[in-house]
């Protein structure tokens, strides 16, 4: 199933799969990296997170966080712990974050994915994404659809 964070519930295990799933993709200085983890809650505190879990009271197999912008819709984080991939839990979480963006107006969605994430690419390849652009600050390939 696909629900709503619940910080007290959730947050622990969110600041796992993000140490454990995306940061080994970053290619940021150790500085930079550290600098984007002290920030993490207030980036969780801004935009909206969904997560996947087996049921409502289950700990999250993964999640997706992500921003509206006007038309835009932002995919900020998405992970899914090793154990679940495969199982389509990224699938199920992306298709809610989009129909989410959609009720409210949006008309395309972006994703940074950082270089050398090849599963990445073709995660988001497969949802209809393409890359329209580099950031060489960030060291991550910039992803759009268009709904």
């Amino acid at each position: 199933m696909i629900r709503y964070r619940r910080p007290k519930q959730d947050d622990a295990i969110i600041h796992r799969l993000i140490e454990t799933e995306l940061v080994p993709l970053s290619h940021l200085p150790a500085k930079m990296l550290n600098q984007v983890k002290k920030e993490l809650p207030d980036r969780l505190g801004r935009g909206v997170t969904l997560v996947a879990s087996h049921d409502y009271d289950s700990d999250p197999l993964g999640f997706v966080h992500f921003m509206l912008h006007g038309d835009l819709l932002y995919i900020d984080m998405l992970a899914i712990d090793s154990s679940s991939k495969r199982k389509r839990w990224g699938n199920m979480l992306m298709d809610r974050a989009e129909r989410f963006a959609l009720s409210r107006g949006c008309l395309r969605s972006r994703v940074a994915v950082d270089i050398g994430n090849a599963a990445g690419l073709a995660f988001y390849e497969k949802l209809g994404y393409s890359v329209v652009g580099y950031s060489s600050q960030g060291m991550c390939y910039e992803m759009e659809k268009r709904f």
